[in-house]
């Protein structure tokens, strides 16, 4: 709320064109924000294309009250409202209100407490059957990490098996997921979907969709099994396709790109520790959540989250107009822990001294992040078992594809097979 009679302002921020700060913001807000943090304090704004201002928050008390704030005032969907092209218009991610919390509460029972354990030997023979056609050497695993992932996603989301229809889908999903800065532009000025790349983008698209769209045809009214659109359909037979597909195509880009990257980082940072690579090897699937959930702060998958405001909203001493985008920095709020350039999962062993927040928070907060990281926790056990890791060259930086943060060459590492 607000006092009337206060005039609207934003906090000071860079005066760089918005084109080039519009840039910025696709390839290189990682390593902007921070200096942009230092200059202008813990809330900033930054000003983008087609008109669009975005206000950064990094306080944590800040973070805790848009995660927090009336979901009609702070909307997410809006805020996320690039992702439609391709997420579809019925996703979980780009809906606001009573729709938003509808598909919401269709999906949390495919990942409440049973469901998780009931993919865990799904997840399990995945990973081991991925790992052992793994050879000693010099070694990708960002690219290994996205394999196994998006195995695991179609095998636990649609049920499938090996077959035609998986065989084609696997690229496609990959040509969709593995797109840059620049490809983003097609998602917020649709004309430029008629020339080449953005054409061959929507051609992309469109044959993954063709093929999920024939995979829910056969799948009504099949005998039901414990896959995610086993449960949809059970639950409501007569959802319509579209609405199916888009909450599919979720699951299947946002379920398997962000956890494939969680873990190429962590394996990167198991590679040059060594004491703690031995530890996790011999420890607890408890530890080894925490080593996952430590890259994840270490090296955050998505930069920042965001919020339209709907109206007017005071933010640090600010009334921020309506139609403003709040953006709440996982990566900025992620350096607010002690020593935070130090890879060290034993923070996640006693209570969190600052943010944690990949998976964001409140009624937004990602509904599969609970299976996010049991599947992380599986495939590292299954890595560890049969590999040792050392590292290659020097730490890698993050580098910008699509809305994540991935390493610039691939988390680079070699892998020793072990006795």
């Amino acid at each position: 709320m607000y006092k009337t009679g206060v005039r609207e302002s934003l906090p000071a921020g860079p005066r760089l064109p918005r084109s080039v700060q519009t840039l910025i913001f696709l390839r290189a807000r990682h390593r902007f924000a921070p200096r942009w943090a230092v200059r202008y304090g813990d809330t900033f704004t930054i000003r983008l294309a087609a008109g669009r201002t975005a206000v950064v928050v990094s306080r944590p008390a800040d973070i805790r009250a848009v995660f927090a704030g009336d979901p009609a005032r702070f909307r997410a969907g809006e805020g996320n409202a690039i992702l439609k092209p391709v997420m579809g218009e019925h996703s979980v991610l780009v809906l606001d209100g009573d729709e938003h919390l509808a598909q919401r509460k269709r999906l949390m029972p495919a990942f409440n407490g049973a469901a998780l354990r009931g993919y865990d030997d799904m997840m399990t023979e995945v990973a081991d059957a991925q790992v052992a056609r793994w050879r000693p050497g010099p070694f990708g695993a960002h690219r290994a990490m996205t394999a196994i992932t998006l195995e695991i996603i179609l095998r636990v989301v649609f049920g499938l098996a090996d077959g035609e229809r998986l065989t084609r889908l696997r690229p496609l999903i990959t040509k969709v997921t593995d797109i840059g800065p620049l490809d983003l532009l097609g998602w917020t000025y649709p004309r430029l979907t008629r020339v080449w790349p953005w054409r061959r983008n929507t051609a992309t698209l469109a044959a993954a969709d063709a093929l999920l769209h024939a995979e829910i045809r056969d799948r009504r009214g099949a005998p039901p099994g414990t896959d995610v659109l086993s449960r949809l359909l059970a639950a409501d037979p007569d959802t319509p396709a579209v609405e199916l597909r888009d909450q599919m195509m979720t699951l299947l880009l946002a379920g398997h790109e962000t956890t494939a990257t969680a873990l190429a980082w962590a394996l990167h940072e198991l590679a040059r520790h060594p004491t703690i690579q031995h530890r996790a090897r011999e420890a607890d699937d408890e530890y080894l959540e925490a080593v996952a959930k430590e890259a994840m702060r270490l090296h955050p998958v998505i930069y920042s989250v965001a919020r339209e405001l709907a109206e007017p909203t005071e933010i640090r001493g600010h009334l921020l107009p309506a139609g403003t985008i709040v953006t709440p920095s996982i990566g900025l709020a992620h350096r607010g822990w002690p020593d935070p350039d130090t890879f060290d999962p034993d923070r996640f062993l006693s209570a969190a001294p600052a943010p944690w927040i990949p998976f964001g928070g409140g009624v937004r907060r990602c509904p599969g992040a609970g299976f996010a990281l049991r599947e992380a926790t599986i495939i590292l056990r299954a890595v560890l078992r049969r590999f040792g890791l050392t590292p290659v060259g020097r730490p890698e930086r993050a580098r910008s594809r699509n809305i994540t943060l991935i390493p610039e060459r691939g988390a680079r590492v070699v892998l020793t097979e072990r006795p």
